[in-house]
């Protein structure tokens, strides 16, 4: 296809990123846009200069592109994402691709059964100073991993959980390891691998929520290697960190900033050239989503155009993420430390 159509179901607070990254791509066309909120969808159909629907079921019937976006809440990507497939369109959804992994599993059935590609949002596995740090990681330089940490502290007011009625809900939002830290879960098994065991403790200590507001992770890998997920949105008065660090035989390296966008350390036993002006790689995004939706949607689309294969946003990987999380709530929930296949 030399032109890839796409339909944006969603219009709230992440679908501006979508779009920028969408309309900064230059085999994109937005042909039309859907919310349930009349109101929302309306403004950005008029700002596009694109068709409107208020229901993600008569934009399939009537209207024709190839790819959907999904923006909206977490507990309907699954219903969407299979409605879309059966329709013989395309899939990309937003984080977490859905709150159970069968509901990931009957997504990834659904759009290989109706041949159908299915992509999830993993914009921070396209930040420059992560993919320099993969790139360390795949050329040996860090030698044996022995030990892995992602943090997350971050502010989310009780007006961010009022404010909408989803957030903060068991059935809808998950949690805030769902919502907010899945990105950083899935930073910390994609370095280090498949995760053999994890014992978790989580509470609500500062909002009147139903999910978690903190938690804390030990994880032993598949390698032997240890780690550590620390994840808050309690944090006074404003977003303060969000980080990975991987320490090895041969290497130590701390992706820093709000959004692990910047060196924060780097060094290795084996000097090169390039890691003196490492830290040139750093960004400075405006906000916690950083710069990489637009990386994504080039991978996408560069995937659908017969380019490339898009395995870093693929629905498998999407569903690794999944996984873990659910053990992590249910090792919080029973005490007991959970075995992962």
């Amino acid at each position: 296809m030399e032109m890839v159509r796409v339909a944006l179901v969603g219009c709230g607070r992440i679908s501006a990123k979508h779009v920028n990254a969408l309309e900064e791509c230059k085999d994109v066309k937005i042909v039309a846009v859907c919310d349930i909120r009349h109101g929302r969808a309306q403004i950005l159909a008029a700002k596009l200069g694109c068709n409107c629907y208020f229901d993600h079921l008569e934009l399939l019937e009537k209207e024709g592109f190839d790819l959907i976006d999904i923006c909206t809440p977490n507990d309907t990507h699954p219903q969407i994402a299979i409605d879309a497939a059966r329709k013989g369109k395309h899939v990309l959804t937003e984080k977490p691709m859905a709150l159970s992994v069968e509901d990931c599993d009957r997504m990834i059935g659904e759009c290989e059964k109706n041949n159908v590609r299915l992509f999830v949002v993993k914009q921070n596995r396209f930040n420059p100073p992560i993919m320099k740090t993969r790139e360390a990681l795949e050329r040996g330089r860090f030698g044996k991993l022995f030990l892995g940490n992602v943090t997350v502290r971050w502010a989310r007011p009780q007006e961010y959980y009022d404010g909408n009625e989803w957030h903060g809900t068991k059935d809808r939002d998950g949690g805030m390891l769902f919502t907010q830290a899945s990105h950083h879960v899935d930073m910390l098994q994609w370095m280090l691998g498949p995760v053999s065991s994890v014992k978790a403790y989580a509470g609500t200590l500062t909002h009147d929520i139903e999910t978690e507001d903190n938690a804390v992770v030990a994880l032993k890998f598949m390698s032997g290697a240890l780690g550590v997920i620390e994840s808050s949105t309690s944090i006074f008065p404003r977003n303060m960190e969000g980080s990975l660090t991987l320490l090895g035989e041969k290497g130590s390296v701390k992706v820093g900033g709000m959004a692990m966008n910047k060196i924060d350390h780097w060094e290795f036993s084996d000097f090169e050239n390039d890691d003196e002006h490492i830290k040139d790689c750093a960004t400075t995004p405006p906000n916690v989503y950083g710069f990489g939706h637009n990386e994504v949607v080039r991978s996408v689309v560069d995937s659908l155009k017969g380019n490339k294969i898009a395995w870093e946003v693929d629905g498998h990987e999407g569903k690794k993420s999944v996984k873990l999380i659910r053990a992590i709530y249910e090792s919080a929930e029973t005490g007991r430390e959970i075995f992962l296949d």
